[in-house]
């Protein structure tokens, strides 16, 4: 789609109009003057043959050429996708002792290491990259890089841990984005955190406080509610229920305006992280086109001056 970045200027397109009005408003002139003739045959045998609608051709290339210069003043430009090359994700899985139970096979926890290799692979290798664990408290194991095999040790070496502190794991997350080189680029990277969890929060600060960091810092959080609620798991041999957090998984994810996903099996996890990893790296820019309007009207020039030279013997 075409769009102007400097739309005021259009304006400039009224004096072609006029003078493709006075064009029009001549010819028709033109036309009530000869019919004063009642003798059209004697007209006809006093006047040379006629160009007919070859006349009008150079001066509609002529108005064409002056459209397409009063067009590219306003500089028309078209939608782009640029890449981020500062673009960072942070990748937060929950390790919490509720991840070794066995409703998604062969456990949470591999699954989850399984999809999210996955999900590394896919992403562009200009993105930056990082992992956050979170059990009682979140720790940055991978800080945002663009090597991905350290991140893919970092998913293998993962272990659980007593309680789920998902805001802790949130604001570690953004302290690592934080932590990105500017590179001679102003303001924060562009960022995501794309957080893994299975069940409610135990320790460490709230999920709302994280949420409020989070939008403040302009960083949308997507979270994913693995796991199914018939999920159980032996802890110091007694068996409990590890049910799903949706709710507020899906809150924190609508207060950052990032996307809340439910995965219960390692094909529906790979599904998500497929769509998030399509969506994270591209900025929609204006890329100028004004070159394209300049080339028609020097194009439309040349035809108008060939045009009048092969039939008139003269430029327009």
């Amino acid at each position: 789609m075409i769009r102007f970045l400097a739309p005021w200027w259009l304006l400039t397109l009224l004096p072609v109009l006029a003078v493709a009005g006075a064009y029009v408003w001549r010819q028709l002139r033109k036309r009530q003057y000869a019919m004063r003739f009642t003798n059209v045959d004697l007209l006809r045998t006093l006047a040379p043959k006629g160009l007919g609608w070859r006349r009008h051709v150079s001066a509609v290339a002529f108005l064409l050429m002056m459209a397409a210069l009063a067009f590219s003043t306003a500089r028309p430009s078209v939608d782009t996708e640029q890449p981020l090359e500062r673009a960072t994700v942070m990748l937060a899985i929950d390790v919490s002792l509720s991840m070794q139970a066995d409703d998604v096979a062969p456990s949470r926890i591999e699954a989850a290491q399984e999809a999210a290799k996955a999900f590394v692979n896919e992403l562009p290798p200009t993105y930056n990259l990082g992992l956050v664990s979170f059990a009682k408290a979140a720790n940055v194991l991978v800080a945002p890089t663009k090597d991905r095999s350290e991140v893919i040790a970092g998913i293998d070496s993962l272990t659980l841990a007593e309680a789920t502190a998902t805001g802790e794991a949130v604001f570690t997350s953004l302290d690592a984005i934080r932590s990105v080189p500017a590179d001679g680029a102003e303001g924060a990277p562009p960022a995501r955190i794309v957080l893994l969890s299975d069940g409610y929060r135990t320790s460490g600060r709230s999920i709302e406080d994280a949420a409020t960091a989070a939008a403040g810092a302009n960083v949308p959080v997507s979270t994913i509610a693995f796991g199914t609620d018939t999920g159980v798991v032996d802890i110091r041999g007694q068996l409990q229920r590890v049910p799903v957090d949706r709710l507020s998984l899906q809150e924190l994810a609508e207060r950052t305006k990032g996307y809340f996903y439910e995965a219960a099996s390692v094909s529906e996890l790979k599904k998500v992280y497929e769509d998030m990893g399509s969506s994270i790296g591209h900025r929609t820019q204006p890329r100028e086109v004004t070159q394209w309007y300049a080339g028609v009207a020097l194009l439309l020039a040349l035809f108008g001056a060939a045009s009048s030279l092969l039939w008139t013997s003269r430029l327009p």
